[in-house]
């Protein structure tokens, strides 16, 4: 098969996966795109040789024939594509695994199962999860990377747990942020928790119509019942479902397959989190940090000794000093989004500052319960809403490096 031959299967810019057939129908190589016309093409390049190696080559020479599946998203082609390699173990996808190692997701046999990203190697040999521990393994996935991006796109939409302890009655960090449901706290019955596996099992099963089904159907008695909250939650699933946003796995592909990644990417969107931390006005420290695409950057975290001490404490104006601090330094990046630790004084401090130096950057602020613990994000909506997972987590990893801060320069001070 030539580039010229490739005109004639008419392959579309879409997402999907693709079968490369030899002359008798066999079927030689199974793979996932993006884009299935660009990524097919990418297989008559001159430099096959050395992006792909010999064994590629060979799948080319041998191929006859292409076909295609389009798909809804490209991390719906992703599960297709491990779903078909598992059923037919194509020569090619086998021979390109040699010496390496397959991952799999796997769901493990508890009360409150976890869902997992495991290699081959290590599957049966963690030492919490054994050989008999899993109710559903599913894969093989041929790229880790992808399988990591797209087990956190599932986890937005139907939140499980990995790590914590059931019924500790601790919420842990996950379930802070909206990506476990509660099982640490209780918060999640048993039943309840089994229903969202079972909706997890579907999706990985490439069985998305009947999901799809099995929610409307829910959102429908929820209510009829009144249950409001539970069909807002349903219907929350249903549209996540149908307007994937897989760019992280987008830009995997383009990490891959291109060697001018940086000059495709859009623009990171930043966000910088601020808190401060003393004991009844002694020791003071302000920090900040910085999440890019929510991933911590902290190579531009930075810590602010605050100068002046008092017998009490003085928050907002503690907070007003790390900000003005920081808004002098003209050669450090501008963020799209600042959180701050607090209430309505907390944000509005915040606010002023960026007025009087003439900055348009959105704020919002967290608000804490009695027990430490975020109970509300103050600004706008939809901010708080789109961004919900990266505020939380710059608030707590705010509070984290100020508390770390403050308690290293109190040790360190003679009494």
């Amino acid at each position: 098969m030539t580039r010229d031959d490739l005109k004639k299967f008419k392959l579309p810019d879409k997402p999907g996966v693709y079968h490369f057939y030899d002359s008798r129908k066999k079927l030689l190589y199974i793979g996932k795109a993006t884009s299935l016309r660009d990524r097919v093409r990418s297989y008559f390049a001159d430099d096959l040789l050395h992006t792909r190696g010999r064994h590629i080559v060979d799948m080319v020479t041998q191929a006859k024939l292409v076909s295609c599946i389009v798909t809804d998203s490209e991390l719906d082609a992703l599960v297709l594509e491990a779903s078909l390699i598992k059923r037919h173990q194509p020569f090619y996808n086998t021979k390109e695994k040699d010496n390496k190692s397959w991952n799999y997701v796997v769901i493990t046999k508890e009360e409150y199962p976890r869902v997992l990203s495991i290699r081959e190697r290590t599957m049966f040999l963690k030492p919490d999860v054994h050989d008999g521990a899993y109710a559903h393994i599913y894969g093989p996935f041929p790229r880790g990377g992808s399988i990591d991006l797209a087990l956190g796109i599932v986890r937005k939409i139907f939140p499980f747990r990995t790590t914590c302890h059931p019924l500790s009655g601790r919420a842990c960090f996950d379930r802070q942020i909206g990506l476990c449901p509660g099982v640490c706290t209780g918060e999640v019955s048993r039943a309840n928790y089994k229903k969202r596996i079972h909706e997890v099992s579907l999706f990985f099963e490439g069985k998305k119509k009947e999901l799809l089904k099995r929610l409307e159907s829910s959102m429908k008695i929820h209510a009829k019942r009144l249950e409001f909250e539970d069909a807002g939650e349903c219907k929350r699933m249903i549209f996540s479902l149908r307007h994937i946003k897989d760019a992280a796995l987008i830009n995997e592909e383009v990490r891959r397959y291109s060697q001018q990644t940086s000059s495709i990417r859009s623009k990171v969107f930043r966000i910088e989190g601020y808190d401060v931390a003393h004991i009844s006005g002694k020791y003071t420290v302000g920090v900040m940090v910085v999440l890019e695409d929510g991933i911590p950057k902290k190579s531009d975290y930075r810590k602010f000794k605050i100068k002046i001490e008092s017998e009490k404490s003085h928050d907002i104006l503690h907070l007003e000093e790390v900000l003005r601090r920081r808004f002098a330094h003209k050669e450090w990046q501008l963020p799209e989004l600042m959180v701050i630790d607090g209430g309505t004084a907390q944000k509005s401090i915040a606010t002023k500052v960026l007025a009087s130096l003439n900055l348009k950057i959105q704020v919002v602020s967290v608000v804490k319960d009695a027990r430490h613990k975020p109970k509300a994000i103050l600004g706008d909506k939809e901010t708080a809403v789109s961004y919900k997972r990266w505020i939380l987590i710059a608030n707590a990893e705010s509070h984290r490096f100020a508390v770390a801060y403050h308690r290293a320069l109190r040790d360190r001070i003679p009494r």
